[in-house]
């Protein structure tokens, strides 16, 4: 295959990263595609530093091993993303709905946050901003005023990874320079526009852990209530891409008329790999589950999701898009 650069955007969801980083160890072994900058929310800035940090150290091998360190220390005893005492089924939902009520403020006094002393221990962030191999966008949510904020990799700090992964019915706001920020789900999941205009790269594959079409309606006030979370999580992703036809559609007959940005949005080639029939089939509960068992199945998930993928859109990266934004935002 021809080599081609690609800019990648990396949805958030928990545990369920472990889906991505399986997609990531199946495009890590095709030596025609390379990385040009990384989008990143949440889990997904998780994968995308650690895909960055271990290119740093060993290339692509170095990528698979780092990646495959972190979900291993996730999984690890000595590590929980889990609620307290490995809390699962019907009291894993009664925590979660207590958590609405109770506040990191009254139950975490300390802000004790384990994934402090894991990202330490694995990522040089001091060599990362030095000698990133490629573009980093790290999205959080400003709390005041809810903007969408990318830390870039020249600034990458570890308070930045954490307040990308800040919910805040769990985890105390994280505070940069005076702001206090949360998640960047709740502004960016993913955010695609800075790989348009800050990448050389025109394709742009997103690897999505949400689908973009639930069925069947939601009718029980569980379901309800993870559809209403589901959808908070992914309404600015999905502006975004309206956005972008928008653009698109709005400027393609008149491209003498074109500025530098709809020429941007025109020539960008978006591919999209969206998660499969076992994402789609798991209950919000289940993003709290570091299990190795859960989080290495997930892996082989998306391995094989980005075996599929490569079989029928692969030879299209560099050449053309592979999904139809009309059909899919408009």
């Amino acid at each position: 295959m021809k080599p081609v650069s690609i800019n990648l955007a990396l949805q958030g969801g928990g545990a369920h990263g472990a889906f991505t980083w399986g997609v990531l160890d199946r495009l890590l072994e095709e030596s025609w595609i390379s990385f040009d900058g990384v989008s990143g929310t949440s889990a997904g800035a998780m994968n995308a530093v650690m895909l960055a940090e271990g290119w740093r150290k060993g290339g692509r091998s170095g990528a698979k091993a780092q990646l495959a360190l972190f979900w291993l220390a996730v999984a690890s005893s000595d590590f929980s993303i889990r609620l307290p005492e490995q809390l699962e089924g019907a009291v894993t939902r009664f925590w979660l709905h207590a958590m609405r009520y109770l506040s990191p403020y009254d139950l975490n006094l300390l802000d004790i946050n384990p994934l402090e002393d894991l990202l330490l221990g694995q990522v040089n962030f001091e060599q990362l901003r030095q000698n990133c191999p490629f573009k980093l966008f790290i999205a959080a949510t400003e709390v005041a005023t809810g903007k969408l904020t990318l830390f870039n990799e020249a600034e990458l700090d570890l308070p930045h990874l954490l307040a990308s992964a800040c919910l805040p019915n769990i985890h105390k706001a994280i505070e940069i320079d005076g702001a206090f920020y949360w998640d960047g789900g709740f502004s960016g999941n993913p955010a695609v526009f800075p790989l348009i205009y800050e990448c050389a790269a025109d394709d742009v594959l997103i690897v999505l852990l949400q689908s973009l079409q639930r069925d069947p309606l939601p009718v029980s006030a569980e379901h309800i209530a993870a559809r209403v979370t589901e959808l908070g999580f992914q309404s600015t992703f999905m502006r975004e891409m309206r956005t972008i036809t928008n653009i698109r559609n709005y400027s393609s007959g008149w491209r003498w008329r074109q500025g530098w940005a709809e020429r941007k949005v025109n020539g960008m080639r978006c591919h999209l790999l969206e998660s499969d029939p076992l994402l789609a089939g798991l209950d919000g509960a289940s993003k709290y589950d570091n299990s190795k068992q859960f989080l290495t199945g997930l892996m082989e998930s998306g391995r094989e999701a980005g075996e599929h993928w490569l079989s029928a859109h692969g030879a299209q990266l560099g050449k053309r898009e592979s999904c139809d934004l009309n059909a899919l935002f408009s």
